[in-house]
């Protein structure tokens, strides 16, 4: 794979992006207004048989890269529908409408969106639960093995043998709930190297208002800028708290802010704007470990749950962070 320098570089900020402004999304993250369509953009996609080097450029142009079918849309939906299944059947409350299959996923309106918040919301007792057997059942460790994704990795890092975490996290937001908060994930897994790939795996199809990933445009430095300035400020702390994403330097919630906007307004003059795009079973968004990115607020009209996954590879023999080498728990720490 290339160098971290290269992998970082930021995208030249007039680089040719599809934005079709008339057709922009409305989008908002947990808290504040709509971002201004002016600060929103689309993602640009890239087909799976693109040129090897023409995807890595694109990589190192933009911190991440949208490429569309890594994996079979029924094996999405597979475990789309099992993922389901779970909360249908041991939910105190009807999660699922009446009448609807967990593999569409579609909410219930007339329950409490709060009662079933995933991880970067606050979930219920019950909801903590099932988090904990999903993310250790056997379907869910299987998917994060599936040849499909792997042989991409391989393919694009150009590594003889990839290493996924073992704390690989499943992420559910209904519509009106919490979700993920604004980050960069480096600053959860400091005790390792900072050549890693982060995959994003939507679990079926997700516009661009239901709840899935916004990248801040041109983020990679800022990101890095970041990270520096939490270090310097931590760097009498013991490593334990050093390293901690919740240490007293950090948010209590670990993330950096729960406000697109506002965010925006403090560092404009760093970045581009919030870019989104309309997910497809099947598609995988890979992105850079310094990349500011968080949640949009799940406001899909059809009631779709955003279901996603998170993954995180590296090269086989890499520094790990050995926090990660277990299977998340709601009470983990991390």
């Amino acid at each position: 794979m290339a160098s971290a320098e290269a992998l970082h570089a930021p995208r030249p900020p007039n680089a040719e992006i599809k934005n079709l402004a008339s057709h922009l999304p409305c989008l908002r993250s947990n808290k504040g207004g709509y971002v201004n369509p002016s600060s929103t953009g689309w993602m640009r996609s890239t087909p799976r048989d693109t040129a090897l080097e023409e995807m890595r450029k694109r990589f190192r142009e933009d911190g991440y890269i949208w490429v569309k079918n890594v994996i079979p849309r029924e094996d999405i939906y597979d475990m789309r529908e099992q993922y389901g299944i779970y909360f249908a059947q041991f939910a105190h409350t009807g999660m699922l409408a009446l009448s609807t299959s967990p593999r569409d996923g579609i909410f219930d309106s007339s329950s409490n969106p709060s009662a079933y918040e995933g991880i970067g919301g606050v979930p219920e007792t019950s909801t903590k639960d099932l988090l904990n057997t999903a993310h250790a059942s056997p379907m869910y460790r299987t998917f994060l093995a599936h040849p499909s994704l792997r042989a991409f990795i391989r393919h694009f890092t150009g590594w003889k043998q990839e290493r996924v975490l073992d704390r690989a996290m499943l992420r559910h937001n209904c519509p009106g709930s919490q979700s993920t908060g604004i980050h960069y994930d480096q600053y959860f897994l400091r005790d390792g190297e900072d050549e890693f790939l982060t995959a994003w795996v939507p679990i079926g199809d997700c516009a661009a208002a239901g709840g899935g990933l916004m990248y801040l445009e041109n983020s990679t430095r800022l990101g890095q800028d970041l990270e520096r300035e939490f270090l310097a400020k931590a760097r009498d702390l013991p490593k334990e708290e050093r390293i901690d994403a919740f240490n007293k330097f950090m948010a209590k919630d670990g993330f950096m802010s729960h406000d697109a906007v506002e965010f925006w307004e403090e560092h404009r003059e760093k970045v581009g704007r919030w870019l989104v795009g309309d997910y497809e079973a099947g598609d995988v968004v890979f992105h850079n470990p310094w990349m500011v990115h968080a949640a949009t607020k799940n406001e899909d009209p059809q009631r779709r749950i955003r279901l996603a996954s998170d993954l995180r590879f590296y090269r086989e023999g890499a520094n790990l962070d050995k926090r990660w080498n277990k299977i998340w728990t709601h009470d983990d720490g991390l």
